[in-house]
């Protein structure tokens, strides 16, 4: 039992390192641009019109590109764990069968001791 929640908890964390190597190298430059191009409809929203670039603008926008990296790399995260508690379940369920066959024969010869 021990060694089974030890596999799903590696499974996870690779998954989550994995996730975020993932994200580094695909999700960077859209969390910019999602970002930004989000703060951008909000701000012409709220202002009723096209948006004059002044300090308060461009900070709203570098809130938005913080916001959007930020989420992007949470979903990259959660998801390479979801995936990686998946696969730590799968090479669990593979690994339970022998395991337990060399258990069997273990316990086999315990009784057979017992017997004689």
């Amino acid at each position: 039992m021990k060694a089974r929640k030890e596999m799903v908890r590696m499974g996870t964390k690779i998954g989550a390192a994995i996730g975020g190597i993932v994200f580094l190298a695909f999700g960077l430059l859209p969390g910019f641009y999602f970002g930004s191009y989000g703060a951008l409809v909000v701000l012409k929203h709220l202002m009723g019109g096209p948006v004059e670039p002044s300090v308060v603008v461009r900070m709203i926008i570098a809130v938005g590109v913080m916001l959007g990296i930020t989420c992007i790399a949470s979903v990259s995260i959660v998801i390479g764990s979801i995936v990686g508690t998946a696969l730590g379940y799968v090479s669990e369920a593979l690994t339970a069968p022998a395991e337990a066959k060399e258990g069997a024969g273990e316990i086999g010869e315990e009784a057979r001791v017992r017997a004689h």
